[in-house]
């Protein structure tokens, strides 16, 4: 900038001086194209310049801060909603909620827990009923051996049935304890406004029952079959008893005898 000042000024200080004489004119055209060429030296140069990567940088931080600024002085312009005021009503309508929820929770574990024990409990069923079956189709066949040893594992699984059949009724109680807790939860929640939450205790409550009876159902069933494969083995047994010779009783393998 400062050799185009000088240019410049030695430019329009020559022109004007004399306009008479030729070689002060040559002289000043001379000095006019050394301007110009400076001038478009600076052109070039701001150019370049204008073209680094180091400018465009600088534009984008400037055009980020620019748009930053006016998200800034947006936020400033959007009005912020206020605290709900902590009053009675709304504090118990809160805790409402808290207990609503604490209740689902309770609830879902529960009916896990007690779904998976009549699961357990259906299977060992199941299993009992085809022990049986084979045992009903081997009446006579097997030796006194054989049949103490099928006996042994009917009567281990009969103690499994025992068991899942305890668990059943642990689990029963504490879902029915749940069931109670959901209930007043959901209707204390109604008292205190909280519809929202009353609405989702109630549907959770009705899924856990039908979750329930569809698992009491099969249990049902399985114990059912159970008891149909008790009648079939007694009469299986009454009538190889009455096929065989009064004489041969003590040959029976006491596993016939015994009463189940």
């Amino acid at each position: 900038m400062q050799a185009f000042r000088n240019c410049g000024l030695c430019a329009s200080g020559n022109l004007f001086k004399g306009r008479t004489d030729f070689l002060v004119a040559r002289r000043n055209m001379s000095v006019l194209r050394v301007s110009a060429a400076c001038v478009q030296l600076l052109k070039d140069k701001t150019n370049v310049f204008c073209s680094s990567p180091v400018h465009q940088r600088l534009l984008r931080l400037a055009r980020s801060k620019a748009v930053a600024f006016s998200v800034s002085s947006g936020l400033c312009a959007v009005p912020f909603t206020q605290v709900e005021n902590l009053s009675h009503e709304s504090l118990i309508r809160r805790a409402s909620c808290l207990v609503t929820d604490s209740a689902n929770t309770y609830l879902s574990q529960t009916t896990l827990a007690l779904v998976d024990a009549h699961t357990q409990y259906a299977k060992a069923l199941h299993t009992l009923i085809a022990l049986q079956k084979r045992y009903i189709t081997s009446i006579g066949k097997l030796t006194p051996a054989e049949e103490d040893s099928i006996w042994q594992v009917i009567i281990g699984q009969r103690v499994e049935v025992s068991d899942r059949l305890e668990e059943c009724k642990r689990f029963e109680s504490n879902w029915m304890n749940a069931i109670h807790i959901c209930e007043l939860s959901a209707e204390a929640a109604y008292n205190s406004g909280a519809e929202h939450a009353c609405t989702a205790t109630k549907t959770n409550l009705q899924v856990a029952q039908s979750k329930v009876e569809e698992i009491r159902k099969i249990s049902r069933e399985a114990k059912k079959k159970l008891a149909e494969t008790k009648a079939e083995e007694i009469q299986r047994m009454a009538e190889y008893v009455s096929s065989i010779d009064i004489n041969d009783l003590e040959d029976i393998p006491e596993a016939y005898l015994r009463e189940d």
